[in-house]
């Protein structure tokens, strides 16, 4: 696998020479490929004697991953809302999202996805979101079943003219007061973690969070998830990354009183190794959740948009991404029509992506969202959702 990966976002390579013909049995077996199966934790056996591979039986692993395709019509209020063929740029972008627990032993990650989620003098918002959680996932599930009705909110709650930075910073900073109440709560536990920590206070999550709109994308984010956008064959970052040792960062943390220990890299007060997330009570004032805000107005040479967790871009570079996914739009572009206008594209682009990090050896969860923005194309509203996750143990 890892030389198809390398063969998907290398450079042109030499056409390999032919094979000599022979009639041995063996010999033809051995050009034989694969299976394509990627599989959290499970080996793939080599192929049968005989020419005709098997199926692999993914019901003897307990380690056994779980595939699920989602459409995204499924979470539209009523199909009479949702046209066919939308032509407007303030309609539903096309989108792919996927999810890889990997070689981690529990999923911690989480995506919001909420199309048209809000709307304003006519123009449509749609919501995309990547949460990476640490500690235990209940922090990210409560950034994604929370954080875009909160946005929502806000924006319908705006008089003037909206000044994203400042609306997006109360918006993260009203959902980490959530997060910080329910810690301190006496709920009934609902995880693992509550048995490990008191009140949860060693749980948190990043946030990178983009509003797309017909004239802007708006990208928020808190932490060392990662927004690139994709704009005339170039990489541009939306987005920086939240490390205790970033210059301006360092400075921070010190000032409120804080240090930055290298323990298997810099850390804050050796624990954690972001300077900004939601939750993580206990590492306050040093860890903050207020995000940085870039407003991006959108332009005719915009591609996609790539969202991705630390899982992904820890292994990928800005520009590697660019070029699978520009790889796999041009490629569907070909062969969409009117009639036959879909998602495949951006999802298959956001499975390459995380196949690419697990080859390249990632070990945290890789969660991926792609997004098309290109306006040359009809659009129709039918996202494709690839959820693969290994089962809590």
């Amino acid at each position: 696998m890892a030389g198809i990966c390398c063969g998907v976002v290398g450079e042109a390579g030499e056409t390999p020479s032919p094979m000599e013909p022979t009639s041995r049995p063996s010999a033809r077996r051995s050009i034989d490929r694969l299976p394509l199966k990627y599989i959290a934790d499970v080996a793939v056996p080599p192929p049968e004697s005989s020419r005709k591979r098997q199926k692999l039986d993914l019901s003897a692993s307990p380690r056994e991953c779980q595939n699920a395709v989602q459409s995204s019509q499924s979470k539209a209020d009523s199909p009479s809302k949702i046209p066919t063929l939308l032509n407007n740029s303030s309609e539903c972008p096309r989108y792919g999202v996927t999810s890889v627990c990997g070689r981690r032993r529990d999923m911690e990650d989480a995506v919001s996805v909420h199309p048209s989620f809000s709307a304003r003098d006519e123009k449509r918002f749609h919501f995309f979101a990547v949460f990476d959680g640490h500690g235990c996932s209940h922090v990210a599930t409560m950034c994604k079943e929370r954080l875009h009705e909160i946005v929502k909110e806000e924006v319908e709650k705006a008089e003037e003219d909206l000044d994203w930075e400042i609306m997006m910073k109360k918006c993260f900073g009203r959902m980490d007061e959530e997060v910080q109440r329910w810690s301190k709560s006496k709920e009934a536990p609902t995880c693992r973690c509550e048995l490990q920590t008191p009140h949860c206070d060693a749980v948190g999550s990043t946030a990178v969070v983009a509003v797309v709109t017909p004239d802007k994308i708006v990208v928020a984010n808190c932490g060392d998830s990662r927004a690139v956008l994709c704009r005339n064959n170039v990489a541009v970052p939306l987005s920086d990354d939240h490390k205790p040792d970033r210059a301006d960062e360092l400075v921070r943390i010190e000032a409120a009183g804080g240090r930055v220990i290298y323990w298997d890299g810099p850390r804050v007060l050796g624990v954690l190794a972001m300077s900004r997330a939601i939750g993580d009570n206990y590492l306050k004032p040093y860890v903050i959740s207020e995000p940085e805000v870039t407003v991006t107005e959108r332009s005719e040479g915009d591609e996609c948009l790539i969202l991705g967790s630390d899982g992904l871009f820890d292994t990928v570079q800005n520009d590697t991404a660019c070029k699978v996914v520009r790889m796999c739009l041009n490629a569907q572009k070909a062969r969409d029509t009117a009639e036959d206008c879909s998602d495949k594209a951006c999802s298959d682009a956001s499975i390459l992506l995380t196949k690419l990090a697990l080859v390249r050896h990632s070990s945290d969860n890789v969660t991926v969202v792609v997004v098309d923005l290109r306006t040359d194309l009809p659009q129709q509203h039918n996202g494709l959702i690839n959820s693969i996750e290994s089962p809590q143990t």
